[in-house]
């Protein structure tokens, strides 16, 4: 017998997927810079994602973790805070 999800279900798994992939690159630029001084680390992971990160993945970073960033790594846990915010519209 074949399953069928709800919508919201599957609205739910793709977000869901989507920041697990935000964690994923937010923790290789955390890989990259993990050998700086913590200090300058943690300013240079959030320089690179407000640099490059489009305003939609940094707001959905910021608040997809909001409650719960341990998919995160302890350098990029602490740089999301000062990633900047979307300038709302």
């Amino acid at each position: 017998m074949i399953e069928m999800k709800s919508n919201e279900a599957i609205t739910q798994d793709h977000a869901s997927e989507h920041l697990a992939k935000l964690a994923f690159m937010a923790n290789q630029i955390g890989d990259f810079f993990k050998s700086y001084p913590e200090a300058e680390a943690i300013a240079s992971i959030a320089d690179h994602i407000n640099q490059f990160w489009t305003k939609r993945m940094r707001e959905e970073f910021r608040t997809g973790f909001e409650k719960d960033a341990s998919a995160l790594s302890p350098l990029v846990r602490q740089a999301r805070d000062k990633v900047r915010p979307a300038p709302a519209a």
